[in-house]
Order: C-alpha cells, then sequence, then structure tokens
C-alpha cells in the first residue's frame, strides 16, 4: 500500500501544472476571445466593360465590378490583402467607417501611402458598432470615376438587437453617375485647368437597366409576395445627387450612414454623393416585375436609370409608367427635415461620451468652412477659405509621426472666419487645421454658388443641427434641431445656403473633411483635421503598423518611440 501511495503522489512540477490549470478554471468566465476575422484577397485590375454601351476601361476587384460586398458584424476584424496590379499607384478608402484610434487605416492620400504598382499592402481595421449601411472606393486621382468601389455593411451582434425583424433578405444597391471618359483622360482633363462635363448616365449596380437594343435587362433582385426586404442605397457617383424609388412600393427608412431612424415612410428618397440609407420593402403587390428607378436631381439635364425587381414566379412585365423623380432642392430640403434620429433604438450610441445629449454640449469653437472656385495661373481650382488643398509628397499623418510636420505643411493657414477678402486669391498649398482632443466644434458650411454641394468627414459622424438658405449668422442657431437629428458621416448643403453640424473631435488622427463631388475634391475642396492626443497613448491612438508603406521625407528615418499604455 505504502509502494502504491508513492507511487501516486503528485511531484511539485504536476502540483504546479494542477494549479494552474485550476487557477485557468477559475478565471474562465472571465476571458473572452478576440473578435473574428474575416480575410479577404483582393487583386486590383483593368478590365474592358460597357456600362453604358460604350466600351471602355474600367477598375476591377476579383474580375468583378461593382467590387465584392464585405459582409461583417459589429467588433469583426476586417483583414484585407490588396494586390495592385494596374499601373498607377492605388489606395482604398473605407467610406464612413470611423477607424477609431487608427488613421493609419483611413486610406487617403494624406494619411497613407499608395500602393505602388505591382506590390501590395494588408489592410487591418475593426469595425465597431457602427450597425449600418456603407461602402469602400479608390481614393487616389480619378480612379473612383472607372470603378473600384463596393458595398460594406456592418451588421448587428446578438446582443444589440435592431429596431425592425429581420428581412427576408438584404440587397445592396449602389446607384451612381457614370463617365464613359477614362479616369486618366478625366485627370489630365482637369490638370489642363477645364472642367469634365457632365455625366453620361446614372447606373445600378454598374447597369443601366437597358441592353443595346432598348430591352430590359435580366432582374436584379427577387422577392417572394407578404415577405419583406432591406435595401442598402449608396450613392457612389461623382457628381450628382439622385432620386431613388421602387414602382408602385412605399419605403420604410429604418437606417442612414449607420444611425437608425424614425421609421417613417417614403414614395421616393434623395441619396447625395456619398451617403447610404436603408429601406424596408414589402412585397405587397401583385405579383409581378416592378421597377427601381433613380435619376438626376438639381439639373437641367435628365439622366436616368432602371433596374427590375421580380416577384418569385412572375412572369409579367413591369408597367411601363415609371414615377418621375421630384422637382426642385425645397422638396429635397423638407425631406432632409423629416428625417429623425431613432432614440429607442438598442444601439451602440455615437460621440461623445456615448449620449444622445448633443443638445447639451458646450460649443467651443465655431469653424466657418467657405467654399470657392477661381483660377491659379489659368487653372481651375477649388478651395475652402480660399486655400486650395495640395497634397504633398510626405502623407500628412507619417510628418505628424515621425515629428517632422514643419518641414512638410503648416497648421492652420485658414482662419475659422474666413473675410470675404479672402476669397478673392486662391493660395495653393496643404490645408490642414489643428482640433483639441476632445473638444466640441460647430462646423459651419456655406454654399455660395448655385450648385448642390456635399461634404464627407473621415473618422467620425457628427450631428447635422440645421440647414438653410442664405448666409448663416449666429441668430441661425435657433432653428437647429437638437433633439433628434441623425448622426451621420455624409451632408449635403443646398445652392446658395448654408449647413451646420457639430461633435466631438475625440478620435485621434488626420482625418479628411472633403467634397465628396470628386471633381472638386480632385481640385482642392478638402481640408484635414489633426487631432492630437496630449500624450502619446495608446488609449488614445493606435502605433503605426509594422506593414505600414513609407513615402516622402520620412523614408530612411528612425522610428519615434511607440506609444505607451
Amino acid at each position: 500500500m505504502e509502494q502504491i501511495l508513492a507511487m501516486t503522489k503528485p511531484s511539485p512540477s504536476a502540483t504546479a501544472l494542477l494549479a494552474c490549470i485550476c487557477l485557468l478554471a477559475f478565471i474562465s468566465p472571465a476571458v473572452h476571445a478576440e473578435d473574428p476575422y474575416l480575410f479577404f484577397t483582393w487583386k486590383i485590375t483593368y478590365g474592358t466593360l460597357s456600362p453604358l454601351g460604350v466600351p471602355q476601361q474600367v477598375i476591377l476587384i476579383n474580375d468583378q465590378f461593382p467590387g465584392p460586398n464585405i459582409n461583417s458584424s459589429s467588433n469583426n476584424n476586417v483583414v484585407i490583402n490588396v494586390f495592385n496590379n494596374i499601373d498607377e499607384p492605388f489606395l482604398f478608402t473605407w467610406n464612413g467607417i470611423q477607424q477609431r484610434k487608427n488613421s493609419w487605416q483611413d486610406g487617403m492620400p494624406g494619411t497613407n501611402c499608395p500602393i505602388p504598382p505591382g506590390k501590395n499592402f494588408t489592410y487591418h481595421f475593426q469595425v465597431k458598432d457602427q450597425i449600418g449601411s456603407f461602402f469602400y472606393f479608390p481614393s487616389t486621382g480619378m480612379q473612383r470615376a472607372v470603378g473600384g468601389f463596393g458595398g460594406l455593411r456592418i451588421n448587428s451582434r446578438l446582443l444589440i438587437p435592431v429596431p425592425f425583424d429581420p428581412p427576408a433578405d438584404d440587397y445592396t444597391v449602389l446607384i451612381g453617375d457614370w463617365y464613359t471618359k477614362s479616369h486618366k483622360v478625366m485627370a489630365s482633363t482637369l490638370d489642363a485647368g477645364q472642367n469634365i462635363g457632365n455625366p453620361n448616365g446614372v447606373l445600378i449596380n454598374g447597369k443601366t437597366g437597358k441592353d443595346a437594343s432598348g430591352k430590359d435587362d435580366q432582374p436584379m433582385f427577387t422577392m417572394e409576395a407578404g415577405k419583406t426586404y432591406r435595401y442598402r442605397i449608396c450613392n457612389v457617383g461623382l457628381k450628382l445627387a439622385l432620386n431613388f424609388r421602387i414602382q408602385s412600393h412605399v419605403m420604410k427608412l429604418v437606417e442612414m450612414d449607420g444611425s437608425h431612424t424614425v421609421q417613417n415612410e417614403y414614395d421616393s428618397l434623395d441619396v447625395h454623393v456619398g451617403q447610404c440609407l436603408s429601406v424596408l420593402v414589402t412585397a405587397d403587390k401583385t405579383p409581378g416585375d416592378y421597377y427601381m428607378a433613380t435619376s438626376a436631381r438639381f439639373t437641367k439635364y435628365s439622366r436616368n436609370a432602371t433596374g427590375i425587381i421580380r416577384y418569385a414566379g412572375s412572369t409579367t412585365p413591369p408597367s411601363s409608367d415609371i414615377p418621375a423623380a421630384p422637382i426642385g432642392w425645397a422638396w429635397s430640403l423638407n425631406q432632409w427635415r423629416s428625417f429623425r434620429w431613432n432614440l429607442t433604438a438598442s444601439a451602440a450610441r455615437p460621440n461623445p461620451q456615448g449620449s444622445y445629449h448633443y443638445g447639451g454640449i458646450n460649443i467651443t469653437r465655431t469653424i466657418k468652412l467657405l467654399s470657392s472656385v477661381g483660377l491659379v495661373d489659368g487653372k481651375r481650382r477649388y478651395a475652402i477659405n480660399g486655400v486650395s488643398h495640395d497634397n504633398p509628397t510626405t502623407p500628412l499623418k507619417l510628418a505628424e509621426y515621425f515629428e517632422i510636420a514643419d518641414k512638410v505643411f503648416q497648421y492652420n493657414i485658414i482662419s475659422d472666419d474666413p473675410a470675404p477678402e479672402a476669397m478673392n486669391a486662391i493660395k495653393i498649398a496643404p490645408n490642414v487645421i489643428k482640433a483639441t482632443f476632445r473638444d466640441y466644434i460647430e462646423i459651419i458650411l456655406q454654399n455660395p454658388e448655385r450648385s448642390i454641394q456635399c461634404y464627407h468627414l473621415d473618422g467620425y459622424s457628427f450631428f447635422p443641427l440645421g440647414m438653410g438658405h442664405g448666409k448663416w449668422n449666429p441668430a441661425r442657431r435657433s432653428t437647429y434641431n437638437l433633439l433628434d437629428t441623425v448622426s451621420r458621416h455624409t451632408i449635403q448643403v443646398y445652392p446658395r445656403s448654408w449647413t451646420a453640424i457639430a461633435l466631438t473631435f475625440d478620435n485621434a488622427g488626420v482625418w479628411n473633411l472633403r467634397s465628396e463631388m470628386w471633381e472638386r475634391h480632385y481640385l482642392g475642396q478638402q481640408v484635414y483635421v489633426s487631432v492630437l492626443s496630449p500624450v502619446r497613448s495608446l488609449r488614445d491612438e493606435y502605433n503605426m503598423p509594422d506593414n505600414a508603406l513609407l513615402c516622402g521625407a520620412v523614408v530612411g528615418l528612425p522610428l519615434p518611440p511607440p506609444y505607451v499604455i
């Protein structure tokens, strides 16, 4: 017996191992697995397609046009290895994805070195609780004009219910204007000081809806009678605001740019460049085929596209009676005023402080941004507060990180309240505003021109407080919606009008505030906002990733000390 006991007595090492196992068992409920990963490999190539019946060069992703959908859920890690197989440098930006603490992945020329031809780069970012509809596109030059774009959706985790029942299916609808010119011709035209003219047409998911003989294309989507479907509609174009509608069906608006809305019903919706929205559509009509239609708004010329939605089993063609788009921008402004945030939705709260109570936050700074157009050395340029942005060879973010910003650009060369005479002469230079970390700032977007404009801010969602005709002044604050405006990342400014937005700049990094009209953006109507944490801390911002591409003046420089906790 003693021999048996001796043989079964645990050794000191076994005792230690047993103690570790017991400790792990004790703490296991508090240990969380890392958030799931989604891996993609994308090959960027040219191809020849005829979206408007004219053969032209387009940008393909894995031979697809439009590009593949990214179907993610909140907190997923998205890893995309991009192989640039075209003859130009290339970047992707992720329109509306906030990239919290991580402007390294934003994919704009002011934050990232482009991927050289024949090389690859792996984006790695985490989508947070921005439950909704977004898209991606190429941000270099005029490449966006010829493809490389696709949908990006963030679904809710099971712990965060959405304020509607799961739809029978979920469809992405990418609408946008289209040119038959190549992106290189468009860029050289703009570089020569000329404009690129009006778009040649409009597409829905890369198609006009008709073949060369005028016959309808095959249905894009199918619905079963009695079921409800989600349509995510994004305007991925360059210039035109578009109206979207579905023949004989009402659309229940449920989400815009990642924010749930009060669920009003609409016969048609204006979708401005860079914006996304989601609607629920119930197949409650007589089974048959029905047109989706999208049309140019605020233009003297007509541009339209259609696509067919088919009830399952239908052999009935769609009616030729397609409802017309509304006329005038007053209708559009009134529709915008009808949009309301769903304050009862169980979803992540936007900043600041995870609260809906943005109306009670004190404004610490007001910045007025006034657009203008003029000639510099005989060539057309667009500007904000008299400065037309020009990207330096060293991205702004890299210059800051390597502490050589003073050698690359100058902060705050524009005034928060520009004098009228500042608009008379346009200066070409990097346009960078410095914002104090966590300040709540009001930005006035003033449009003195006769055409509609649209602005987007990377890294954030903001509160569109108000819009109105004429020039903004402090008395306009009495018209602000301080309760339930829909938080979003892209907003329109109507002709000769103003739009006021506000947000807390609590996401450290360098972020692009730009015109989404890409001709304007290309010719300088953009500004970068530098948001620096007062401490180099991982609490506020991630370190530069190990695989970051380096270019310009930072090549060969020693790495700065890493951020610490």
